[in-house]
This record gives structure tokens, sequence and C-alpha cells, in this order.
């Protein structure tokens, strides 16, 4: 473990692990880094062909985005930022897809009394949902299940619940 790195210096050392495993792969594309707040950094990656990194439902991308966060923290002595990864635009797709489906199954439960159960997601997929739900009257949101097969509760909003969500 080095010295304190500052949030910039997370986001290089992040960039320059994902730089590499590009270069490893034989894949072609474009690495650069933005602050997305104060507290988090987001390395993006853009190409063409950058499915492998994606992987299906996201979940290459979740595990290339812990990588770079593990190799950050070992490479930091203080605490690390938030570090996201996207590649080639995905988590906005992503993110707008589910908030139309949400907003789908938030009306079908509004119009049923029925609550419904969603696929597991990985949490800032349930983020989403949770947000997205947020905004809208007469539904509320759980989160049931234990990773990785933890997924979001849409119920009629006033219905008895029990929760166990952390999202």
């Amino acid at each position: 473990m080095g010295e304190v790195l500052s949030l910039q210096e997370q986001g290089e050392s992040a960039r320059e692990f994902i730089e590499g495993l590009i270069e490893e792969l034989g894949l072609e594309a474009s690495v650069s880094v933005r602050e997305v707040d104060s507290e988090t950094i987001e390395v993006v990656v853009d190409g063409a062909e950058l499915g492998l990194l994606v992987g299906r439902g996201g979940a290459t991308l979740g595990a290339l985005q812990e990588l770079a966060r593990t190799v950050v923290q070992s490479r930091t002595a203080g605490p690390t930022e938030r570090i996201l990864v996207d590649v080639a635009g995905y988590r906005a797709k992503r993110a707008e897809a589910l908030q139309r489906f949400t907003k789908q199954v938030a009306e079908e439960v509004v119009a049923s009394g029925s609550e419904q159960a969603m696929e597991p997601m990985l949490a800032p997929d349930r983020k989403v949902v949770h947000d997205t739900v947020g905004d809208i009257d007469g539904v509320q949101t759980r989160s049931e299940g234990e990773e990785p097969r933890r997924y979001v509760v849409l119920s009629p909003e006033g219905a008895l619940v029990t929760s166990d969500s952390d999202d």
C-alpha cells in the first residue's frame, strides 16, 4: 500500500488498470476519467465491439468495476472513493430501459392492487428501480433476498410490508 491518493489519482489508477486489461484482451478502446461528484469518479470506456466487457446483463461490467476498485484500494493508504466504470454508454442505456420497464410494472401494480417482484438484479439496477418508483404516486418498493439473487418488489402504497432493504 502506498500513499493516500486523491480522487483524481484514484481515477487515474483505475484508468491505467482498465487500459492494461483492454490491451491484454486485444480490444481497441479509449479510456477517460470524469469526476461525477466530490466522492465519485467514473472511468469511461468507448469503442466498438466492447460487449465482452459488458457481459450478460452487465455482469462482466460489474466485475470489471469491482476489480478496478480493488486495484485502487491496493494502491492507496487512505479510503477509496466511489469508482464507477461504464463501457460504451451501457449504464445510461440500461438505466433508461429499466426506468421504462419499472414504470410499466408500477402502472400494473397500481391498476391491480397486487405487488410484483422483479427479477434479481445488481445493486445499481435496484437503485434505478427504487429511484424511479420514488417519483410515482401509489407505489412503494422494497428489496428482498440475498446477493446475488437480491430483487425489488413493487407494492401498492400503504400496503403492509416487511423490508430488509439496504439499497
